[in-house]
């Protein structure tokens, strides 16, 4: 096992242990070795988005899909900084996989909402990869909030059917089960909020893959056609495991734009070492350094927010509702702009298809908005304080 998260100084400092350490170089040497360029460039062509291979492997060989899953329901049962430690090298890599959509969603919201018997049924097949689940929040407004729902639940008796659609689910057309987030008929605002299970091939559920600007993170619109649902945990009663599932994943995605931050400034300091102009590498003018020391500022303030963010929520720290939205505002806003920077410095060369550096500013775009965006976390993060949350 893995020592307690993050070692603790009198000054508030943290540091990864030296088994956590270990463990990141372990998932680093696996992502860098099946997730080249070159593989990321051939999976964002297909529908699927993944390697169904390179998923075993990571099951079975790092048993990663079980990262977070508690041991009594066939997980590892470890935190969410060694989370954190894999979605980073997973932003770092671009990993074209499920597990965004399968760990940090899916396995997060049922361990929040379901039953003692649904978390038995569903999460050690979760834990072992053997089936491929998401969850289902936005709908055509894109908005992350309850208000947006309108996917509505009806009741016949004890039985539920799903009416409505949802849009911008992550590997929602590919996923063995989906997590849907839906309302009591004839409930509104944050009230009547309930969470269903549907499978992925079930009786009037129609699966549509959405063009995007990112096709490195697959995106599908659900639609639901009096759907036979099996409720997950109480119906009506899911407000408040949708937000702690919410602000879960805002931190798990900010290590992983932190994550793919750290290479674009790692390429493009390297890039400048290299590129001559003028007689002389261009790394060498002041612009330049100005520009790449204030890519090191951005990522090394975005690195504080998530892996602070990350450790609160192991230490059941009252204070990550605005935690995490500090650290998704602070990576969104950083990843973008090292981006653009990281674009610019490479020049003309940073524009066209067969530089990679595209790759990562597509998915610096599409984390921007996902779970939302910057403007709306620091909102929702002064809310939040003002109510002494």
């Amino acid at each position: 096992m893995y020592a307690r998260p993050f070692a603790k100084g009198i000054s508030m400092q943290f540091a990864f242990t030296e088994e956590q350490h270990q463990f990141k170089d372990v998932v680093k040497r696996f992502l860098r070795e099946k997730s080249p360029t070159t593989e990321v460039r051939r999976l964002m062509e297909t529908d699927d988005g993944f390697d169904p291979v390179v998923w075993k492997q990571l099951s079975d060989e790092l048993a990663l899909p079980s990262l977070i899953v508690p041991e009594n329901y066939g997980g590892a049962g470890f935190g969410f900084v060694e989370l954190s430690i894999v979605m980073e090298e997973m932003g770092h890599s671009l990993l074209c996989a499920p597990y965004f959509s399968s760990v940090v969603l899916a396995a997060n919201a049922i361990l929040n909402v379901g039953t003692e018997k649904q978390k038995l049924d569903l999460l050690p097949q979760i834990a072992s990869g053997s089936i491929r689940a998401t969850l289902a929040v936005t709908e055509s407004s894109g908005r992350w909030n309850a208000a947006a729902v309108e996917l509505v639940a009806e009741t016949d008796g004890d039985e539920f059917t799903l009416q409505g659609e949802k849009c911008f689910v992550v590997d929602g057309h590919t996923a063995g089960k989906i997590v849907v987030v839906a309302r009591l008929e004839g409930s509104e605002g944050d009230d009547g909020i309930s969470f269903f299970v549907v499978d992925g091939d079930a009786p009037g559920l129609t699966k549509s893959l959405l063009k995007t600007v990112d096709p490195t993170r697959k995106l599908a619109r659900l639609e639901f056609n009096s759907v036979q649902a099996e409720p997950l945990g109480e119906p009506g009663a899911g407000m408040g495991a949708l937000t702690k599932t919410l602000d879960q994943a805002a931190i798990a995605l900010s290590n992983e734009m932190i994550g793919g931050a750290q290479y674009l400034m790692d390429s493009t300091v390297e890039y400048s070492k290299v590129r001559m102009q003028f007689g002389r590498v261009i790394g060498s003018f002041q612009a330049i350094k100005h520009r790449c020391a204030d890519m090191l500022l951005l990522l090394e303030l975005a690195k504080s927010a998530t892996y602070r963010a990350a450790a609160a929520l192991d230490e059941g720290d009252e204070s990550v509702p605005v935690l995490a939205n500090m650290a998704k505002s602070a990576a969104s806003d950083a990843y973008i702009q090292i981006a653009a920077d990281s674009i610019q410095i490479h020049g003309g060369i940073g524009f066209t298809w067969d530089q990679d550096t595209h790759l990562w500013f597509k998915r610096a775009k599409s984390s921007e908005v996902f779970l939302g965006d910057p403007a709306y976390h620091r909102e929702l993060m002064m809310q939040r304080w003002g109510e002494g949350i």
